[in-house]
């Protein structure tokens, strides 16, 4: 299991999902900040083709990691065994970008924005925070009527 709880090799369709979605975002992030992607995706078609893809491939291989078969993984995600072959071999660039992922997720590079995208990591000291909010805003109120009275009085 990676660090922060994605399972590499899940167990079940929740963990397997787990991994797929984190695969997935993982893999949309990386092709969002990579301007030679980024110009392809400027066409709607292209950018829908991208997408379905990058989303193939990340089921494919979260259900892989997981021990299913090519047929069991074809079937379950409504897709040719030849198309996720091709994914799983990263001989499309769909599978290139997903097994890039899976290689970052499986060393621990993995940023700590995805794991709070997943629920899997709370933001440190949000707690806190939200209570400094709160006691800053009673102090801001308070010090508001206070000046309010004070201009009334000089009024």
């Amino acid at each position: 299991m990676a660090e922060m709880g994605i399972p590499l090799k899940p167990m079940g369709k929740e963990e397997i999902h787990k991994l797929e979605y984190s695969l997935l975002i993982s893999s949309l992030i990386e092709v969002l900040t990579d301007p030679k992607f980024v110009e392809q995706l400027r066409d709607p078609k292209d950018r829908l083709t991208w997408i379905d893809s990058i989303a193939t491939a990340a089921a494919a291989l979260a259900r892989d990691q997981a021990g299913m078969t090519l047929s069991e993984i074809a079937e379950d995600i409504g897709r040719t065994e030849a198309t996720i072959k091709k994914h799983l071999k990263g001989e499309t660039e769909a599978g290139k970008i997903v097994l890039e992922a899976y290689k970052k997720l499986e060393k621990g590079e993995i940023d700590d924005t995805l794991s709070v995208l997943l629920g899997l990591k709370k933001v440190e000291g949000l707690d806190e925070a939200k209570e400094l909010l709160k006691k800053a805003s009673s102090l801001l109120e308070e010090a508001v009527k206070n000046l309010k009275e004070a201009v009334e009085k000089l009024g």
